[in-house]
């Protein structure tokens, strides 16, 4: 019975033609040997099973080559070649400096790189994990690996870079290795199939190579194990249930249920999945996935980045088709939420189900319907605002005031405060009605004004300086329900009444002017028009800069200022026994 080896040893590059993934980096090896270019350091760095050491074995065994071919690849028949094939070449050396990661252990390095080689023209020294050496022993290798004999080239591999110091990476060539793409792994993984005569489906050794994020090692470690589980043949089933993996199908018939709101649907196929013994995160994080590949399949142009078979292909195209552009965006907004807040939910299954339940509701979404209504709504309060009086409040208003004209005319009301009718208007109130009512006491002029068809239960009183602030006290108090940012203006507003005619409205700012006259000064007329007895009336705004023309300089110039403007801050000073700080 043969020795089993696994994938990774047996089908190893034995050459730079047949490295995956990395062709930047093999054809500017082969540029610097036909050039003869060659540094005395070099860094290969990047993830795990991208191919680092084995390009590293590669490049010392080609720059030793005594008959390189046309193609800048080692011959293997040259003693070189041979001795290197069989390792018991004397010329390249391997180092682990995980486990030599002393000073002691560089010294020794140090003293051996001084013998020139037997046989080639240089001695390798390949250094894996370089970034485990301890930092004495970096700084004890530093010389050597700055200034080393003609024939010693070093080559240190690690897969993390930040970890070694910049004194070492000034003095190598750095060559970042990248992760290999999914369609080199299952070109890899076809070929290493076909060499050994198994049968493998293409589905499966595309979940192979998602699930070795990169690595190709680790991609045929997986192709192993499936192999003794499945034997000459891989099927897509054995892998999705060998590796854990959830298959496609779920989350098809998740994001279909959620088209059509299905929400019995979509929970019950989220049991289904807990109950094969799937976590309840993977899940989430595999319907984001899903949903991402959906996305990239609405165009043409993306939909290169959907890596998968193009049978899958067809069915993400097909399904996104379904799926309008904003579905998919709220959706991954959804998913992505319910992703980041997973681990802090105290009941992780009805988290994910909320968030199942929230997918179903988007193709139907009634806040859609209220966003869309609210900027009209808006409009018509804001034109509302501008229009205090209706067509059919105008009218009301005319026959009012006819109505006036024909009472005073007929000496129905005899002296001042006797009740006069007329039209409604937004600031009505029951308060107002029951407080006139109660102060006054013409209840036969009310009964007599009552028998003119036309007329309102709104009582009107002479305009006067008492009465106007009077009702701005009332003005203001009505306003409450605006916030106090609105009232506090409307207290440091200072009014004054000219001639009965002109109300000065005195302004600390141009944006408290624009304020009152866009949104206040109509509400204003308004108001006074309901409660007093009007002729031509006009508002006047100005802007008083006379406060803030006097630049304060010391706290106590401030602090006068200050009590002049509110009278009860030198209350609380008495009081509190408060100095200036």
């Amino acid at each position: 019975m043969e020795n089993f080896i696994v994938s990774a040893r047996k089908y190893r590059p034995a050459s730079f033609d047949m490295v995956i993934g990395q062709d930047s980096i093999t054809n500017t090896l082969k540029s610097a040997i036909k050039s003869n270019h060659l540094a005395h350091a070099y860094l290969f760095c990047g993830p795990r099973g991208v191919g680092k050491t084995t390009c590293a074995r590669i490049f010392a065994k080609t720059i030793n080559c005594s008959n390189l071919g046309e193609n800048l690849e080692a011959c293997d028949e040259c003693e070189s070649c041979l001795s290197f094939n069989s390792s018991r070449s004397f010329n390249i050396h391997e180092l682990d400096a995980a486990s030599n990661n002393k000073v002691e252990d560089i010294r020794s390095l140090n003293d051996q790189v001084r013998i020139p080689p037997q046989i080639g023209k240089y001695s390798i020294y390949i250094i894996d994990e370089v970034h485990m050496l301890s930092s004495s022993a970096f700084n004890a290798f530093l010389k050597t690996l700055e200034e080393p004999p003609a024939h010693a080239i070093f080559i240190l591999a690690t897969t993390e870079k930040h970890k070694i110091i910049p004194t070492i990476l000034s003095r190598c060539q750095i060559f970042d290795f990248n992760r290999i793409r999914i369609e080199d792994i299952v070109g890899r993984l076809t070929f290493v199939a076909k060499s050994e005569g198994i049968t493998a489906a293409e589905e499966a050794l595309h979940i192979i190579a998602q699930k070795a994020d990169g690595a190709l090692r680790d991609a045929l470690s997986i192709f192993d194990q499936i192999v003794s589980l499945s034997g000459k043949a891989v099927t897509y089933k054995d892998v999705i249930e060998n590796l854990n993996v959830l298959d496609y199908e779920y989350y098809f018939k998740c994001v279909d249920a959620a088209m059509m709101g299905d929400v019995s649907t979509i929970l019950l196929t989220f049991n289904e999945v807990l109950e094969n013994g799937f976590d309840g995160h993977n899940f989430i994080s595999g319907l984001n996935s899903h949903l991402r590949d959906l996305l990239v399949s609405k165009d043409e142009s993306t939909l290169s980045l959907l890596e998968a078979t193009p049978a899958i292909k067809k069915r993400y195209t097909q399904q996104s088709g379904n799926c309008p552009v904003d579905f998919l965006f709220k959706a991954l907004d959804i998913g992505n939420n319910c992703d980041l807040n997973f681990k802090n939910s105290k009941n992780p299954r009805l988290h994910i189900e909320l968030s199942l339940i929230r997918l179903c509701t988007l193709m139907n979404d009634p806040e859609d319907n209220s966003e869309k209504k609210k900027p009209y709504s808006g409009e018509m309060k804001k034109r509302e605002e501008e229009i205090p009086l209706s067509p059919k409040s105008e009218i009301l208003n005319n026959e009012v005031l006819a109505s006036d004209s024909r009472i005073i005319n007929k000496e129905v009301i005899p002296a001042k405060h006797e009740p006069v009718i007329e039209k409604p208007s937004k600031t009505f109130s029951i308060k107002d009605v029951i407080s006139e009512n109660v102060e006054s006491d013409g209840k036969q002029a009310d009964k007599a004004v009552l028998h003119d068809p036309g007329v309102t239960l709104k009582t009107r009183s002479e305009f006067t300086t008492a009465a106007f602030e009077i009702a701005w006290q009332e003005f203001i108090d009505q306003l409450k329900g605006e916030g106090n940012r609105i009232v506090s203006m409307f207290k440091s507003i200072r009014p004054e009444l000219e001639n009965d005619q002109l109300i000065k409205i005195h302004l600390n700012n141009a944006t408290q002017k624009d304020t009152f006259i866009l949104n206040y000064k109509t509400k204003l007329m308004t108001f006074l028009e309901s409660r007093f007895i009007l002729s031509d009336l006009d508002v006047e705004t100005t802007i008083d800069l006379s406060e803030t023309s006097e630049i304060l300089y010391s706290d106590e110039q401030k602090l006068n200022y200050l009590i002049n403007k509110y009278p009860i801050l030198k209350n609380m000073k008495k009081t509190f026994n408060l100095d200036i700080t």
